[in-house]
């Protein structure tokens, strides 16, 4: 990947894929307070005092400012988490204080996305076992992304890649588009604005399941 400035291209995709860990979709506070009203009042205060999202909801978080984040419209609490609930080392195109909306065109390139940064959680403890399900959101766009595809992006590190972003983003790029590096033919999204993550619903859930090998069986 080279250091200029890439092109700007209009990008209209509907049905864009995203998957989220189901678990990170429902809440479990309803299910620990049971029928307790009060427990749950004291869960949700604790769960403030450590929610990145709940906290740039209310104008607390640096990377990203209150006016930029969504409300009132369907699933806007999901659209909000992407953008504040960074990695803490960041992804390929955020750096760990502001994240990004990733979605792929394909449902399969998402697929084949989250499988492998999945079997590297795994490869770092030795073990494939396991099987987790992810819910699929649907989002549609129609914005101007810088594009990158056709890039040779780096397998390896995101170093160059989060550089790129950040003065993107300083210029007030909207996003890139660029070319899967985990599933040849793909094409993915990462939208730096809350904004244009449009008509966001949920659709199927799948479930990823690893019985010794880094390739998981989905169903």
């Amino acid at each position: 990947m080279t250091g200029a400035i890439p092109p700007v291209h209009l990008v209209r995709q509907y049905d864009t894929h995203r998957l989220i860990l189901s678990k990170y979709t429902e809440s479990v506070l309803t299910r620990i307070a049971g029928d307790d009203d009060s427990h749950l009042r004291d869960l949700f205060e604790l769960d403030f005092a450590t929610n990145d999202r709940l906290h740039a909801e209310n104008g607390l978080l640096p990377g990203i400012g209150y006016h930029e984040l969504v409300f009132g419209v369907p699933n806007y609490r999901v659209i909000n988490a992407a953008f504040t609930h960074a990695h803490p080392l960041g992804s390929r195109f955020n750096g760990p204080d502001r994240g990004a909306w990733y979605a792929a065109f394909e449902l399969e390139t998402a697929q084949g996305e989250v499988a492998f940064h999945k079997a590297t959680e795994y490869a770092e403890i030795g073990r494939f076992e396991d099987s987790v399900t992810y819910d699929d959101y649907l989002a549609d766009f129609s914005a101007s992304f810088h594009d990158l595809r056709g890039e040779a992006l780096d397998p390896r590190s995101y170093v160059a890649c989060q550089e790129l972003a950040q003065r993107l983003l300083d210029l007030g790029s909207l996003g890139v588009v660029y070319s899967s590096v985990r599933r040849a033919g793909g094409t993915c999204v990462a939208c730096f604005r809350p904004a244009l993550v449009g008509n966001v619903r949920k659709h199927h859930r799948y479930r990823f399941t690893w019985s010794g090998d880094p390739v998981p069986t989905i169903s």
